[in-house]
């Protein structure tokens, strides 16, 4: 292969202009691709509640249709994460995301519980692999040295998502037309609109996708310098406002022979599972695992739209837990269930989701100069012991407001992204992702069902777990190293990563 002929002072120089237009048009389309990955994947967290008179579901089977995306994200993320390292990223996320969308609006045509929870189920198993697929091409197609800002800022917009789907639901819920179907034997109602809408994300992201590029790593991971060198003039034209034809790189070098071609299963997956990968697979895994805030997250809407009945009520010197519980039983006294969601309680769920996309903001700020590992120490730690904290505080805002400070821990989700991407190689990495996140989506599966039950039954333990599991990564997060201190590259990263005058940067 040819070597780069420039010098590399004149590369930093060119470097520091090259996060340009294509890396803010990627790092747009990464946030839309997520908020279309949560319309589908968090939908019945909003559809769950206000269909339940139309669907006529007990508390159980709510919590399984909210639990059921779940189970289709665990069994797809892996397979997709496979097909994106073997065929690429932009065109599996292409295909994601028309078949999520499509199984989604088929949803809104459901005759009762059960056909819509076999039909999400479908539809999670098709997107399950967007968020990962979406943070892998946008850090393989911007440069290495805002590769940790811009995940954690596309991060933020997962964290606000729910809060967008709560403002698209806002004026939906409260219509109230039905129109009846003959042939299914329903009526197409306000709940089933929202599904519809709730797929439209997907639809212009599929369209997105179309005019940008692939990874031009994972091109060139293929063995395809051309293709590469053509996919990096394009990006590098299009930052810098320059002809393709004034790309100063000449040429690519490899470090190591295995990046070179695509790799077959199961030969693919086995690095993950040796030194040194190995260490990094479980740490990643255990830290998914225990952040389970995302758990008390699905049933924000139900929660807030409890505490504000409550609250208005006079329960104003009660823990929350106290406050859920007291809904509970005036819901059972008064025998009359609820099937719509408070606007004031989509109010906080709006809130909350611009709290954590601020917070997320701030820590994406910050962890250049913290680094990833301390930062995530902080959060967990002091979320961690918040959420232990909630119920032993008699006032209602005051338990509430701690409550809210644990559900910021769920930053801590695109600090493990960002560490998945820096710590696996580039043939490894959409895989590295996933197989890690599915080991959290398996715990968080059990957790929905598990807080749904203590919520109703004893609330406290819920809280005093998990606030516990959280605090408690800290210390598995003291095993991974000090990113903040200047590492050298290790072994097992790609050698267009560094920047010297025997390689060449890749953007």
């Amino acid at each position: 292969m040819k070597r780069c002929d420039i010098d590399p002072l004149t590369w930093e120089e060119t470097a520091s202009r090259r996060f340009g237009a294509y890396s803010y048009n990627m790092t747009c389309l990464a946030g839309v691709v997520i908020i279309s990955f949560a319309c589908i994947f968090n939908s019945s967290t909003i559809v769950v509640p206000v269909s339940a008179c139309d669907l006529q579901t007990n508390g159980a089977q709510q919590g399984m249709l909210v639990a059921g995306p779940i189970v289709g994200s665990i069994m797809g993320a892996i397979v997709w994460g496979y097909w994106a390292d073997k065929y690429g990223r932009r065109r599996t996320l292409i295909i994601s995301l028309l078949m999520g969308a499509t199984m989604n609006a088929v949803a809104s045509l459901s005759v009762d519980w059960a056909m819509l929870l076999i039909l999400q189920f479908f539809a999670s198993l098709m997107i399950s692999g967007q968020f990962s697929l979406a943070m892998t091409l946008l850090s393989e197609s911007v440069p290495m040295d805002r590769r940790n800002l811009v995940v954690l800022l596309v991060t933020s917009i997962l964290l606000l998502s729910q809060g967008i789907m709560a403002v698209l639901a806002m004026p939906i819920i409260p219509l109230t037309f039905s129109v009846y179907l003959p042939y299914l034997g329903i009526n197409w109602t306000s709940w089933r609109l929202l599904m519809i809408i709730y797929s439209l994300p997907s639809i212009g992201s599929t369209c997105w996708l179309c005019f940008v590029q692939e990874s031009p790593k994972f091109v060139y991971s293929q063995g395809n310098e051309q293709e590469a060198m053509k996919i990096l003039k394009i990006i590098y034209g299009t930052n810098n406002k320059n002809s393709y034809h004034e790309y100063p790189v000449k040429g690519l070098t490899r470090r190591r022979s295995h990046a070179e071609g695509a790799v077959s299963s199961p030969n693919h997956i086995a690095p993950l599972f040796r030194a040194p990968l190995l260490k990094y697979t479980i740490v990643m895994t255990l830290l998914f695992v225990l952040e389970q805030i995302a758990a008390f997250k699905v049933w924000l809407p139900t929660i807030a739209h409890r505490f504000m009945q409550i609250y208005h009520s006079g329960g104003s010197n009660l823990t929350l837990c106290d406050i859920i519980a007291s809904s509970i039983s005036e819901q059972e006294d008064t025998s009359i269930g609820t099937c719509a969601l408070d606007t004031s309680a989509l109010l906080i769920v709006v809130v909350v989701g611009v709290m954590l996309s601020a917070t997320n903001t701030a820590v994406s700020l910050l962890v250049r100069r913290v680094g990833r590992r301390n930062m995530a120490i902080v959060v967990t730690a002091v979320c961690g012991t918040s959420g232990v904290l909630v119920n032993l505080v008699p006032n209602a805002a005051a338990s509430a407001a701690l409550f809210v400070l644990q559900l910021m821990g769920i930053v801590t989700l695109g600090l493990y992204t960002a560490m998945c991407v820096a710590l696996f190689p580039t043939y490894l990495r959409a895989l590295a992702v996933t197989l890690t996140m599915t080991g959290g989506r398996i715990a968080n599966f059990v957790s929905i069902q598990l807080i749904n039950y203590l919520l109703s039954n004893n609330c406290e333990v819920a809280f005093y777990v998990y606030g516990s599991a959280l605090a408690f990564s800290a210390v598995i997060l003291s095993f991974l190293p000090n990113d903040r201190r200047r590492r050298s590259i290790s072994h097992h990263e790609i050698l267009e990563e560094e920047v010297a005058d025997d390689s060449v940067d890749s953007f």
